[in-house]
């Protein structure tokens, strides 16, 4: 335990700065980088300043919150936007599709073929084989009209 009497306290910042940083990369949530930057900051003090450790701790609580707080104030104004935000909605995707009639649509329901999967759907009356133009979903179930 010598070694860790001989460790200057700015080295810890430094390394839990960085620590936070390659958390924050593992685990993306926008929130490890601001604690990750009030660490490197307080390391940088320490290392620069002889202030003792309660002071630190202090310096680094007072950062942190304040980062936390400019971050989140920060997300709010510019929030980030997906590339793909349809990514995850896979009825949100089909919308604007042609798809192909696989079961009678009767009674305004019925099954239809989008790519390789079928699907419930909702529509006019239509026999198998017609194709079709997806204007909306409600969950799993695609609502179809005809094509114009």
């Amino acid at each position: 335990m010598d070694w860790l009497d001989s460790l200057s306290p700015h080295w810890f910042w430094l390394t839990l700065g960085l620590v936070l940083m390659v958390g924050e990369m593992t685990i993306p949530g926008v929130f490890l980088i601001w604690l990750a930057g009030a660490a490197l900051i307080t390391g940088v003090v320490a290392w620069t300043l002889p202030i003792g450790l309660a002071l630190q701790v202090l310096l680094f609580a007072a950062l942190a919150m304040v980062s936390v707080f400019m971050g989140r104030n920060y997300l709010r104004r510019n929030p980030i936007e997906s590339a793909d935000p349809m990514l995850n909605d896979r009825g949100g995707q089909a919308v604007g599709e042609t798809v192909v009639v696989t079961q009678v649509i009767e009674s305004g329901q019925g099954r239809v073929k989008l790519g390789d999967s079928e699907w419930l759907a909702k529509g006019p009356d239509a026999e198998p084989g017609t194709r079709m133009r997806v204007t909306a979903h409600e969950g799993v179930v695609l609502k179809v009209e005809h094509l114009h």
